[in-house]
């Protein structure tokens, strides 16, 4: 065996046993695409030793946030387990929701690369579950969010009544769900009620690093205007007011993440925050939309309330 295979192999034995902690005999479904066809199969392969797992691998979705196949959304309904590496994110999917409705658990890899697989499943999960748990009890709390940032983001947000949700990459529990890699306390904030400009300088999907930084000003929930980059603009134009609503908060918590242009790695790194627009009933909000888009902003400074939290990208808590 390769080096690069048995390197593989040992990472997705990182997602199987320590993040989702699968058992022998559990149905575990495998769903990939072809840009990520080398992460799938690893990790297909890797479950061959602990029980007899299937792999799927369907055409890649046009967006994120696109549903799957209706045959891949039957199919994740009747699994125990779910690990999904896709070219783009089957995470704020029905399908994915309502498996974990019916019991499944599992994790979406949206974008994985085989580079970032080998880097950040590596990483001490323990660790970053703690980090991620002691600030998603501070967003729980907290009634409003202020961020700021030199370039000129200054974009405040309603959170009350809105529970956070820890991205810890541990998932043991039926129902469960988690991103990998993992990393990030993440709250849907009161729609309709968010209101200032956010700064975009680090990704933002689906086109990745951003080469200038996009200001998006938002008004009363939703994008008023988007400026510094025509594709997403174009994106944003061809949808109404749910798919450009401000959905998610966000607060990286990965120590190994780095800002690589790939949005999965980049809105968990230490310090940053993201916000994305779309929807959000998978994790508290009440906006159903068709896509869901992250942003990633460096180095923020951000308040909960009166406390600041994150200065110039350095986790106080």
């Amino acid at each position: 065996m390769k080096k690069l295979e048995r390197r593989l192999l040992g990472a997705a034995n990182i997602i199987i046993k320590d993040c989702l902690g699968v058992k022998a005999g559990e149905r575990v479904v495998v769903v990939t695409d072809e840009p990520c066809r080398a992460v799938g199969f690893s990790i297909w392969m890797a479950l061959q030793k602990h029980t007899d797992a299937i792999l799927v691998e369907m055409s890649p979705r046009a967006i994120h946030g696109e549903e799957p196949p209706g045959l891949v959304a039957d199919v994740l309904k009747k699994c125990d387990v779910f690990i999904m590496p896709t070219s783009h994110s089957l995470t704020h999917t029905l399908a994915r929701i309502d498996a974990n409705k019916r019991g499944a658990r599992g994790a979406t890899m949206p974008g994985i690369t085989v580079e970032m697989m080998l880097r950040t499943l590596n990483a001490d999960y323990r660790r970053i579950a703690r980090l991620t748990k002691k600030v998603c009890k501070q967003l729980s709390r907290a009634r409003k969010a202020y961020i700021e940032s030199e370039i000129g983001t200054a974009l405040e947000l309603q959170l009350q009544r809105r529970k956070c949700c820890p991205d810890t990459g541990i998932v043991k529990h039926k129902g469960g769900f988690s991103n990998l890699p993992a990393g990030e306390a993440y709250v849907a904030p009161v729609e309709g009620k968010s209101n200032g400009m956010i700064v975009v300088d680090g990704s933002f999907a689906p086109v990745g690093a951003v080469r200038e930084p996009v200001a998006v000003e938002v008004r009363k929930g939703a994008i008023n205007r988007l400026r510094g980059n025509r594709q997403l603009s174009a994106i944003f134009n061809k949808y109404g007011r749910k798919e450009r609503t401000l959905c998610e908060f966000g607060i990286g918590t990965n120590y190994k993440a780095k800002i690589t242009g790939n949005v999965l790695e980049d809105e968990k790194v230490l310090g940053t925050i993201h916000v994305a627009f779309g929807n959000n009933l998978a994790f508290g909000g009440k906006n159903k939309a068709s896509i869901h888009l992250d942003a990633v902003v460096r180095k923020p400074s951000v308040w909960l309330d009166d406390r600041l939290i994150i200065r110039k990208g350095t986790l106080l808590i």
